[in-house]
């Protein structure tokens, strides 16, 4: 692996479902790349492939229905679609932790939340259960959960979402991963449990340079962690840029809807601005882009080649045939 290389490179990505007789497309040729002790955040409307993407780089699409249909996915300089699943297994969890979306359904209901690191411990590890017991404890403690060596010994039922999910993190981080995969990690919290949990993602990343694939639909989540974020339809990406230049100058137009569509303390609306139209279906047969059908720039030419992503002098990457779009004021 080259020293200036990125820990993370997913090249060409495609993940399909067959289902039914119908191929669904719900990743077809992603591409973005994850630098160590770096934050990259992915965003999009619910279905646009997020999640999907997060589950194939740690190889955990079921086969069947799920396909991988093309693409790349290199890691530490080896691609993990070419691994076998004995190598595979000793990644996850180890050097590359996942928080998954509801840790409810995520971490096992009849183990106490204490074991379930000590197990991941003692496997990647290879600590003994005494040693791997204190290590879980003081994860807890890292966690910022209260009592940890009470709660060690509790059930996730017991504790309440913002809890759980800071086992989740414990776990994820137990054996001190180079990346870091966080799936919507703040998804049905409140708002004062969500900014402690970016915030504590935020000082163990600066403590441990772990990298970070922050997944998630909240824009403001990304504009307070990011360093780069990618913009995700309909299983493609549709932009790609710093955080700072996206929020400034947002260049494609579905990503100019999802800002508009944001509410704002500073701006009177009758009502919130919303992107007219559907997201197509994952089997449909599109031409061109596929935003096309909600696009108000859109055109015949949309509408017959789908538009390449392209880099532009203002920094970022776009697959828009109309970019660069002049930015109107708010």
């Amino acid at each position: 692996m080259a020293p200036d290389a990125p820990l993370l490179a997913v090249e060409d990505l495609k993940v399909h479902f067959a289902v039914e007789g119908r191929r669904y497309r719900a990743v077809d040729g992603v591409s973005f790349a994850v630098d160590r002790g770096r934050t990259l955040g992915v965003v999009g409307e619910s279905g646009c492939g997020k999640s999907v993407t997060s589950l194939a780089i740690m190889r955990l699409v079921s086969q069947p229905p799920g396909i991988y249909a093309g693409g790349r996915i290199v890691f530490g300089g080896t691609d993990l679609l070419a691994l076998p699943e004995g190598r595979m297994r000793a990644l996850r969890g180890g050097r590359i932790g996942m928080i998954f979306q509801e840790p409810m359904t995520s971490l096992n209901p009849v183990y106490t939340c204490g074991d379930q690191i000590v197990e991941s411990l003692r496997v990647h590890s290879g600590l003994s259960r005494r040693a791997a017991r204190a290590r879980a404890v003081e994860l807890l403690d890292l966690v910022r959960l209260p009592s940890p060596a009470k709660r060690a010994d509790d059930y996730p039922h017991q504790l309440s979402g913002g809890q759980r999910q800071r086992v989740m993190i414990a776990l994820a981080l137990a054996n001190s991963p180079d990346l870091l995969i966080a799936d919507e990690p703040t998804t049905a919290l409140d708002v004062t449990i969500q900014a402690q949990i970016l915030e504590l993602m935020k000082d163990l990343q600066e403590r441990t340079g772990t990298a970070i694939l922050l997944i998630t639909h909240d824009l403001g989540v990304v504009a307070e962690t990011c360093d780069e974020i990618v913009v995700m339809y309909a299983g493609t990406i549709v932009e790609r840029a710093p955080t700072q230049a996206l929020f400034a100058d947002p260049q494609h137009p579905y990503t100019i809807g999802l800002m508009a569509a944001v509410p704002r303390i500073d701006v009177e609306a009758e009502r919130l601005a919303t992107i007219e139209g559907s997201v197509p279906p994952p089997w449909a047969e599109l031409r061109g882009c596929r935003f096309a059908g909600r696009c108000p720039l859109a055109d015949e030419r949309c509408r017959r080649e789908p538009p390449p992503l392209r880099p532009l002098a203002t920094g970022h990457d776009v697959a828009c045939w109309y970019a660069p779009i002049e930015r109107r004021a708010a």
